[in-house]
């Protein structure tokens, strides 16, 4: 199987891997600035977020470059985090998960992905072809007839006394 690494793979894995160093120290940087302020350890759990997506870029980073490629999906949800980055002032990280996303959509990279990750499964034959039978019927036995001593129909209206209203 023919799964060498085009261009367009191995850029997206160096940006990925230069984002997640830059996520780590952004996110250490400003965790720890907020930390120096009173307010700033309310936000303290925000500023973590970018060194979470730099962990998660550093790990998506190392499966696209390992030998030989392991079975993986273009992770477009890393890309739109990466995007989102911008929420806390990392434009760096932003324009590399705009990058990513455009790379994902080219058609080698579409490829490369299909064939790492093996031929789609077949799909089920449709239920109208003319080779195949229709399952027999389950018999069923007809239910109980359980009829209730007075129709409903005939059944006299329920009377509800008048509503008591709270006093002043």
């Amino acid at each position: 199987m023919n799964t060498q690494k085009p261009t367009l793979v191995q850029a997206i894995a160096w940006m990925t891997l230069a984002s997640g160093v830059v996520n780590l120290f952004w996110g250490f940087a400003a965790s720890g600035t907020a930390l120096a302020t009173i307010i700033g350890v309310i936000c303290t759990p925000i500023t973590i977020l970018p060194a979470v997506l730099g962990v998660f870029e550093l790990i998506y980073a190392a499966k696209l470059f390992s030998q030989p490629p392991q079975i993986l999906q273009p992770s477009t949800n890393i890309a739109v985090f990466e995007i989102a980055s911008v929420l806390t002032g990392n434009v760096f990280s932003m324009a590399v998960g705009i990058l990513a996303l455009v790379f994902y959509n080219d058609q080698v990279v579409k490829d490369y992905f299909a064939r790492l990750n093996g031929p789609p499964a077949p799909q089920p034959a449709p239920a109208s072809s003319p080779d195949l039978e229709p399952a027999p019927a389950p018999e069923t036995s007809p239910a109980p007839d359980t009829e209730s001593p007075t129709p409903p129909a005939e059944q006299p209206p329920v009377r509800r006394g008048p509503r008591k209203v709270a006093g002043k």
